[in-house]
């Protein structure tokens, strides 16, 4: 079974590392969404893969770190590509939810970077 909880925060950022001409060179900002996925079998008694509350108590910290900061400012962002930021969620929420199986981002509505571990 796979459950999703979503979460939002605003932030700003710039992405340092694009040429100078790149209109993501500036300071702006995004109206993030965060999709955290778990999978696990169905603990009988609860009927819950994982209580939601849990979920947002795991990531809730992280979340105030990011909301309303600029991301570049934030140990480990300092390239905040989508991609990038997905793979800095995993990395500190795995170890509080060792179910996890996949970070989504939402830059925009239309773009976003799917993460599942890949690289770790």
């Amino acid at each position: 079974m796979k459950i999703t909880q979503a979460f939002r925060f605003e932030a700003a950022h710039y992405l340092p590392n694009v040429p100078e001409t790149h209109r993501c060179k500036r300071m702006h900002g995004h109206s993030y969404r965060v999709e955290l996925q778990l999978s696990g079998p169905i603990n009988p008694v609860t009927g819950f893969v994982l209580d939601f509350f849990e979920i947002e108590a795991a990531f809730g910290p992280l979340l105030k770190r990011l909301d309303h900061y600029c991301l570049n400012e934030v140990e480990g962002l300092e390239n905040p590509t989508a991609e990038n930021i997905a793979i800095w969620i995993w990395r500190r929420t795995k170890p509080e939810l060792p179910q996890l199986c996949g970070v989504r981002v939402y830059e925009t509505s239309d773009c976003w970077a799917d993460y599942a571990g890949e690289d770790d």
